[in-house]
């Protein structure tokens, strides 16, 4: 669920990444000396901050019971030490707040200096710490997807540390490097909320919505597929009659509403002419002489039934519209959209809103 504590661990990490990111660009563009309240954005070190909110992210994902501990919380220590002592010493250095003894400003600068040689251990740490809690994950999909952004976001992490060290111990300029590796934390965000967060997202609200139309389908009476299938030479009565009342448009009608074929996003006239036992061009001219619509829009005025049932199911709040759309047989957002307003006059969130 896009709702659950784990996106949310993700969408905080996405955040931090970004102010990474800000922080770099700022740097790059001087603009810590025309803004000099910036630093306390900067001096902090969101490098302790990021690697934490992944772990997070991925226990929760997988449910693990460590996910409750309140030992992890031990894991923010760093992050909070760096937060607190970075802005208590920025009061006086950037706003003059209040004046810090020189003793104790001393102390403060010695202690900032190994935040980065205290990130060279802690990220390595929190790397081989998140890693092993991915192979706890029991869907094949799930575990690809987890495994992959940590990939990703251990590259990028230990790209930078390993930049930041060669310029210390050799003094390089890294600007080049920098925007290299911001390109990449750019394409890390797009990546993980492509990929993650709407990609994954649809699949697992695929497999819920799915379980719950199973579940809703086995409470009622199913009716054989052999009944409504009609043989060439079958119920002949009335055949050339284009009303409601025509044997193979009724027998359409229960392939529609009992078997719901129009969940079939490749459904097509052929398709359903061959379950009929008639010609496609018949299957058109049966639609358009009853309806006066054509196949297309008869087909996916199920669908939009459908999806309109759906949301008015109180079982269905949580899973995104897009992902209702398509387990209704749409086969795309845009054709969903269109289709819906067309029936409706109006769209499936406007829709959705309405009915709250």
């Amino acid at each position: 669920m896009f709702k659950s504590k784990a996106n949310k661990y993700l969408a905080y990490a996405i955040f931090t990444l970004s102010i990474l990111i800000a922080n770099l660009v700022f740097e790059i563009i001087d603009l810590y000396s025309s803004i000099p309240f910036l630093h306390f954005l900067d001096d902090v070190e969101w490098a302790f901050l990021f690697p934490v909110l992944i772990f997070m992210f991925v226990v929760h994902q997988l449910n693990h019971p460590i996910r409750n501990s309140k030992k992890i919380r031990w894991l923010y220590a760093p992050f909070l030490y760096s937060a607190i002592t970075n802005v208590f010493y920025d009061c006086d250095a950037v706003a003059h707040i209040f004046t810090i003894p020189h003793f104790l400003k001393s102390i403060l600068e010695t202690i900032g200096s190994f935040d980065f040689y205290l990130v060279l251990v802690f990220m390595p740490f929190m790397a081989v710490y998140t890693f092993g809690f991915i192979k706890f994950s029991k869907d094949k999909q799930e575990k690809k997807w987890i495994t992959f952004l940590w990939f990703l976001v251990y590259v990028l992490m230990l790209s930078w540390m390993v930049a930041i060290l060669t310029g210390l111990l050799f003094e390089y300029d890294l600007s080049y490097v920098m925007q290299i590796l911001a390109l990449f934390a750019t394409f890390l965000i797009h990546c993980t909320a492509y990929y993650g967060v709407f990609r994954y997202r649809l699949a697992d609200n695929k497999v819920g919505i799915e379980e719950l139309l199973n579940k809703k389908t086995l409470s009622e009476d199913e009716i054989s597929v052999e009944e409504v299938i009609l043989k060439k030479g079958n119920d002949t009565n009335g055949l050339d009659l284009f009303t409601k009342e025509n044997p193979y448009f009724k027998r359409l009608e229960i392939l529609c509403e009992e078997h719901q074929i129009y969940k079939d996003s490749n459904l097509n006239r052929e398709k359903v002419a061959e379950q009929l036992g008639i010609s496609a061009g018949y299957v058109s001219q049966l639609i358009n002489m009853i309806t006066g619509d054509n196949f297309a829009n008869y087909i996916n005025n199920y669908r939009v039934e459908a999806v309109k049932e759906m949301i008015l199911d109180s079982d269905y709040e949580n899973y995104s519209l897009l992902a209702i759309g398509l387990e209704s047989g749409f086969t795309s957002k845009t054709t969903f959209h269109n289709a819906f307003k067309k029936s409706t006059g109006m769209t499936p969130n406007s829709f959705r809103n309405t009915n709250k």
